[in-house]
């Protein structure tokens, strides 16, 4: 499974993926609204597990996303199945989630790759509805969920921490 956009390749995660995720996920930058500390390695290690055990299981899941003319690994969006515990109008519906690195922040990647994949998972998975869930100091994450169509439907505690609860919603 593969997605192109005219910058970006998109793919499932593969574990020679590790390295560069490990590098994203323990930059203090890009951790800031992710619990806030760096993920050891043994955690990112799982998590790299967990999202291909989501492709395995229900065909959908997050995407490695590289540089198409560089090759490099900018980050990762897609939808997946978290199973949060926040009840039924959350879980159970596909949630998007994306995160890039420091160095690919603020040009538009992240936009142009969460609409490819959420493009593909609508027309896959035959789903028109997808939720996510940010915490509300973060503006650009915010900013790019209403670029992308969603809508705050409710706040939540997870893990210690407020967060809004959004939603997307095609229409035929």
């Amino acid at each position: 499974m593969m997605i192109e956009t005219n910058r970006l390749a998109l793919r499932p995660y593969n574990t020679g993926d590790f390295d560069a995720y490990l590098d994203m996920v323990s930059d203090p930058n890009v951790v800031r609204f992710l619990g806030g500390q760096p993920m050891p390695e043994e955690d990112a290690w799982n998590r790299l597990l967990r999202y291909a055990g989501h492709w395995a299981l229900f065909d959908f899941g997050m995407f490695a996303v590289f540089d198409r003319f560089t090759g490099r690994f900018i980050g990762e969006t897609g939808v997946a199945d978290f199973h949060r515990g926040l009840g039924q109008n959350f879980d159970g519906v596909g949630e998007a989630a994306w995160v890039f690195t420091s160095e690919s922040q603020g040009r538009g990647y992240a936009y142009e790759a969460a609409m490819a994949a959420l493009r593909w998972y609508s027309s896959s998975a035959n789903r028109q509805r997808t939720v996510c869930l940010i915490a509300p100091d973060n503006q650009p994450s915010l900013i790019l969920a209403a670029k992308l169509g969603y809508v705050p439907f409710g706040n939540v505690v997870y893990r210690g921490g407020p967060l809004v609860t959004l939603e997307r919603t095609l229409l035929d």
